[in-house]
Order: C-alpha cells, then sequence, then structure tokens
C-alpha cells in the first residue's frame, strides 16, 4: 500500500526516537559499502534492507487490517525515493490479514523466507531500541551486524548532557585531583555514546581493561544502561501523569455494570502497575550503579568490565517494561489530548487491556540481575 501521509519520511529521520523507528536506510546509506553490512544483513532482502521500520500508533480505520485487536503495530515502509523521503512510502504492516501474501507481491519473499521470521520477532517488541531489538533477534539467532544497532541522532542529542553528568566521576577519577574538566567530560561522553564504528577512546579501554576484540561490545553494553537510565528519568513525570489520569478517567456514554465495574478494577490495577513496573526497572539499574561505583569509587575497573560483558540479559527484560511504559505514555498523549474526541466504554476497556496486557511482558528466561552483581 502507498501512504503520501507517511507525509515527511525525511522529518521521521530526523526527529524520531530510536525506541520508535528502525532507520535502515540510514544504516544503509553509512555502511553500505562495508564488508559487515554486506555479509551479516538485517534482511536477505535488499529493499527490506533499506526500508523503516516503524513502532505504529493504529488508528482506528486500520484496526480491522489485523485479526486480533491492537493499538500498535510494526509498520515496514519503503520510500518511494530514496533520495527525496518528502514523497512517501509504500508500506505493509507485520502481521496484517493476508501479510505472507502481500510480503510476496511487495519484495518477492515467500511465506518460509527468513525476513519473515526476524520480522515477527520484531513484531513481539513493544519498542525497537537497538538493545533490546539485539537481545530478541539474538534468542532468535538472528545475529545482524552492529552497525544496525545504533541510537538515533536525535536520542543521541536528548541523551549527551545526561551521560555527561552520569560520566562525571570517572572522568574526576581519571584525572585526579577531584578536578573536572568539562571539555573532558563532554569528549568522553561523544566518545561513549559514537554510534562510529571506528570512534574509540583508548584511554576508557584501558581504564576498563578490555582487550580491543572486546571493547565493542563492552560500549555497546555501557550505552546500553545509560540510555535505560536516561529513557526513565525523562519519562517520570509524564509516568506520574498518565497514571494519575488513569485514577480518574471516565467514559462518555452509557455502560451497563459489568463495564462499570471493570473500569474501576482497570482503574486501581493498571495504575498500580505502571508505578510497579517503572520501579522494577530502578532496581534492576540500581545493579548496574552499584557496579559502576565499585570502577569510580573503590577503583575496579575489572568487576565493572565483567558485569558489563555478563549483563545484556538485563536487557530483554528493561526493553520489555520500559517499552510497555513508553507505549502508554504516548498513546495517551496521543489519544487523550485536548483535541481528541471522548473516549467510550468499549474502547477504554480495549485501551486498559491492551495496557495492561504489555506490561505483563513476554515472559522471558527466568534470570535474576543478582547472578550477574555477585
Amino acid at each position: 500500500m502507498t501512504d503520501r501521509a507517511i507525509r515527511n519520511l525525511e522529518h521521521l529521520r530526523r526527529t524520531a526516537s530510536t525506541a520508535r523507528v528502525l532507520n535502515l536506510l540510514k544504516v544503509y546509506d553509512e555502511h553500505g559499502d562495508s564488508q559487515d553490512w554486506a555479509e551479516r544483513p538485517m534482511f536477505r532482502s535488499l529493499a527490506l534492507n533499506r526500508s523503516l521500520i516503524i513502532k505504529h500508533r493504529l488508528r482506528r480505520n486500520e484496526i480491522d487490517a489485523f485479526p486480533g485487536r491492537r493499538q500498535v503495530a510494526t509498520k515496514i515502509v519503503v520510500p518511494i525515493d530514496s533520495t527525496d523521503l518528502k514523497s512517501g512510502g509504500r508500506f505493509v504492516f507485520v502481521n496484517q490479514i493476508g501479510f505472507e501474501r502481500a510480503m510476496q507481491e511487495a519484495f518477492g519473499v515467500d511465506g518460509d523466507h527468513p525476513d519473515l521470521k526476524t520480522l515477527r520477532l520484531m513484531d513481539q517488541l513493544p519498542s525497537l531500541d537497538p538493545f533490546l531489538l539485539r537481545e530478541q533477534l539474538r534468542r532468535g539467532n538472528v545475529d545482524p551486524a552492529p552497525c544496525y544497532f545504533a541510537l538515533s541522532e536525535a536520542d543521541l542529542e536528548r541523551m549527551l548532557e545526561f551521560v555527561q553528568g552520569e560520566i562525571e566521576p570517572l572522568v574526576s577519577l581519571s584525572i585526579g585531583g577531584g578536578v573536572v574538566a568539562a571539555g573532558s567530560t563532554a569528549r568522553m561522553a561523544s566518545k561513549i555514546l559514537s554510534n562510529a564504528p571506528g570512534d574509540r577512546l583508548e584511554a576508557l579501554r584501558l581504564t576498563l581493561k578490555l582487550e580491543p576484540e572486546q571493547y565493542q561490545e563492552g560500549v555497546f553494553c555501557w550505552k546500553g544502561f545509560l540510555y535505560y537510565k536516561w529513557a526513565l528519568s525523562s519519562l517520570m513525570t509524564d509516568i506520574v501523569h498518565v497514571a494519575d489520569e488513569v485514577g480518574t478517567i471516565t467514559p462518555a456514554g452509557p455502560s451497563d455494570q459489568a463495564a462499570k465495574d471493570y473500569i474501576a478494577r482497570g482503574r486501581a490495577v493498571l495504575r498500580g502497575r505502571i508505578m510497579k513496573t517503572c520501579e522494577e526497572v530502578g532496581r534492576t539499574l540500581r545493579y548496574y550503579d552499584d557496579a559502576y561505583a565499585g570502577l569510580t569509587c573503590e577503583g575496579n575497573p575489572v568487576a565493572f568490565r565483567d558485569f558489563l560483558l555478563e549483563a545484556p540479559a538485563m536487557f530483554t527484560r528493561l526493553g520489555d517494561q520500559l517499552g510497555a511504559v513508553q507505549h502508554i505514555v504516548s498513546f495517551w498523549r496521543f489519544r487523550f489530548n485536548d483535541r481528541a474526541p471522548p473516549v467510550g466504554v468499549d474502547e477504554l476497556i480495549d485501551i486498559f487491556m491492551d495496557f495492561e496486557t504489555g506490561l505483563m511482558g513476554r515472559e522471558p528466561d527466568e534470570f535474576d540481575p543478582r547472578d550477574i552483581a555477585a
């Protein structure tokens, strides 16, 4: 299907969050001549491997395109003109009714093609953040090159100040004397966040006692924890606001007693689960904080390095939980803004059910962060 109201893909490319958009066209532009991109692609189909994958809030007229009720879908967008994204793109929703036929017609891939498996793994996720995505694909035995797992430029800009504050103790430790030069902190923060594969900070590698081949993995994992800490801190004000509104929202129109009872229960349960999920994310991140304190306060780089290299198993739970909360905040802003029409009883019940399902997670393998932190 063609959607010229995927109106300005150029704007989407510049401003979209990492969690919402996987921009494979940008990956191709930056890495398409590299051996890694050619030998370890995200998708075998060239058209798919230059597409945009978007976590898309479904409009009312799109909900019936799926066999079951859902609020968010995974949208594959192929630009009509890759040199002029303002021209819009053709799109297919993952797991829409007739999905395999649509993929055959649009991309020439059959129902048993490995690209469909990759897309369905993505569709199971609440977001496309690169740390959650990489672990999900690894669990499905899909192993694309590192160039596919970068933070968006928009998120890098938004994170920079936060990361500078986070790494200041390490910079102080490196410089000595308790004096921190702003330029030194900014340079190290930029190196840690850099998406450039060759952008290595040798002093950082030596501080963490990483072998050259371990450096990329160690810094990728560190970036993951910094990303999740930043995401949680930047969401907290909106989370509290949404949780309070969930507790008071009243649907328009008549409702029977069963609907009233469900909504009353949903208000209390959902509000509690939102706050509990945020508390669990914060508790998991404290294992990282403790390991980082061991480096900066106790001068123990080996323990911190080992923690980073062993801890990606945390990304599945962290990404699931934060992705569910990000979805709730984003959808609530979209559906309950001042210009939106009143919500009816059935729609509100559907929204509550969708939110609760997301907060329940995907039942990842049993994992206790204390196994790593110990």
